[in-house]
């Protein structure tokens, strides 16, 4: 039987930043792997040529990150359907908000390919506080599509007990995952000379406290409220001449925020890098990270962070919830509580030399749960466990021929 599975995103380079490591397990049980995306929506680095080489099929589709780009959306469902019965596709993975939507209505339209449909949901777009809109007209369009779902895959606590509620596709199942897999090898703390030289080469002094925000600059990262946390230190008397603030990221609030830092005169005090490939020598020449975001699904940021030692100041939801532990790796705040903020940078600010190491080594320990050998044992079971169902339609197929 000749597995074949596409794996549909919404975002060109969402396969190279968060798929490999299910692209290595559907390699190992012999897969056949397509990937579809909108090919120009680069909102990470896209290599191309590193998923070729692979043998992975590459298939551009009209898909938007909006889902009132209706017109875009209803171009790549007929795409997707157009792709899954010329190569014959036998499971689609979908992710993504919208990919999580189109891939399972095409999963409903191709009932005659007995395509099984797999979705991966990086947060749900309902939670526990989320705006009314979100409780009620989100909710109800996960409800139906999950009767269109054969595996629906989630990364926190909250997700999955409100997925278990859900009338499934008949035999489908629901897992939960520690996220996309944190690679421990990769983010592992710098050495103290190593730290040296990278924070000089970023021009900081040695009693810089250096804190930064990795993630897409947008409404819902929320630096904005470090900036304010910025401003209220310096109205209090605070020196900040011995702060320093990295933005890591790109994104639709590039401007604003840069505008920002003009207009409230933080110039001496942030620095915006933009879209960052070094993340782990930025963050390990880092005091503390800021994750201010109003929502997360997880927060890969925050973990790669805590991964190389790095204390955090996050905000409170249901992403944070599953690791966060305030006072020990770090310190939580509500996402708007500016003042919050501020006392969270002066209180990791002000620790000794022992309590820093000890916050340091509770900053690892805190994630080990997430490791990416822990979400391949999980994700292997999910694609194993459609296999019966597959090999029963292929030799049902074989007997009617």
């Amino acid at each position: 039987m000749n597995k074949k599975i596409l794996i549909l995103a919404t975002t060109g380079g969402f396969l190279n930043q968060f798929e490999m490591g299910n692209v290595r397990i559907l390699e190992q049980l012999g897969y056949e792997i397509h990937y579809a995306s909108n090919t120009y929506d680069q909102h990470y680095i896209f290599d191309q040529k590193k998923i070729l080489d692979r043998g992975i099929q590459i298939h551009h589709v009209d898909i938007a990150r909006s889902p009132y780009m209706f017109q875009n959306n209803r171009n790549a469902f007929w795409q997707l359907v157009e792709i899954v019965k010329k190569y014959h596709i036998q499971v689609i993975h979908c992710h993504t908000p919208v990919g999580g939507v189109l891939g399972r209505l095409v999963g409903r339209y191709c009932k005659r390919e007995k395509l099984r449909v797999i979705y991966t949901a990086h947060g749900f777009h309902f939670f526990k506080g989320a705006p009314l809109i979100n409780n009620s007209i989100y909710y109800v369009v996960e409800k139906l599509l999950a009767r269109w779902t054969d595996r629906l895959v989630l990364i926190n606590q909250e997700d999955y007990e409100n997925a278990l509620k859900f009338h499934m596709k008949k035999g489908g199942k629901v897992y939960h995952i520690p996220g996309v897999g944190l690679d421990m090898k990769a983010f592992t703390p710098l050495s103290k000379e190593e730290r040296e030289e990278k924070r000089k080469a970023l021009g900081l002094k040695k009693e810089d406290f250096f804190l930064v925000s990795v993630g897409e600059l947008n409404e819902n990262k929320n630096q904005e409220v470090v900036l304010k946390a910025l401003l209220r230190l310096r109205k209090k008397n605070k020196n900040l001449e011995n702060i320093r603030y990295g933005i890591c990221g790109d994104g639709f609030f590039w401007d604003r925020i840069r505008e920002d830092v003009r207009k409230w005169k933080l110039q001496g005090t942030v620095t915006m890098y933009g879209y960052c490939t070094h993340v782990r020598e930025i963050l390990g020449c880092a005091d503390a990270m800021a994750f201010p975001s109003k929502r997360e699904g997880l927060g890969m940021a925050a973990l790669e962070a805590l991964a190389v030692g790095i204390p955090v100041i996050a905000s409170d939801n249901r992403g944070t919830r599953e690791y966060m532990r305030s006072g020990e790796n770090g310190i939580v705040c509500q996402w708007n509580d500016v003042e919050g903020f501020a006392g969270a940078i002066e209180q990791l600010r002000s620790m000794n030399q022992m309590q820093k190491q000890q916050m340091k080594q509770a900053c690892i320990q805190s994630v080990t749960h997430f490791q990416q050998k822990y979400t391949d044992e999980i994700m292997e079971q999910v694609y194993k466990s459609l296999e019966p169902e597959m090999r029963g339609n292929y030799e049902k197929n074989n007997h009617r021929n």
